[in-house]
């Protein structure tokens, strides 16, 4: 189980990262290259989930290099990790904090980094 605590713990090991705010949402970019953001469903989201009961809040959006990782991570059966029809053909999974590994967490929201952080960043990153 990971928290926003988590997410802040992660994002601050990461070089130039700042936070922002969207539609009233914490959202972290590197160099203005998103990487995460802080996504609550909207009202045609839930009404997708029909009877199942969806997965609960806070949800984090973090990007993926392409539509080819995303599927990748998709496939890999990461507990807490999933996507949603908004999402069709977007490089971005959402993750249910309350279930995923914070170390899964992690993975993700340095991977997110990677891809969106400039060469020189990247080559210099520790972590």
């Amino acid at each position: 189980m990971a928290t926003l605590q988590d997410v802040a713990r992660v994002i601050d090991e990461l070089p130039e990262v700042t936070e922002g705010e969207r539609y009233g949402n914490p959202t972290w970019s590197v160099r203005g290259k998103s990487i995460a953001w802080l996504r609550p469903f909207s009202k045609a989201d839930l009404k997708r989930f029909d009877d199942q009961t969806p997965p609960a809040p806070p949800i984090l959006a973090v990007n993926t290099a392409d539509l080819h990782e995303k599927e990748g991570v998709l496939a890999a059966g990461i507990d807490g990790v999933f996507s949603i029809e908004h999402f069709n053909n977007y490089p971005a999974v959402l993750i249910e904090l309350s279930v995923i590994a914070p170390g899964d967490l992690r993975d993700l929201l340095v991977d997110a980094w990677l891809a969106a952080a400039p060469a020189e960043l990247v080559e210099a990153f520790d972590g």
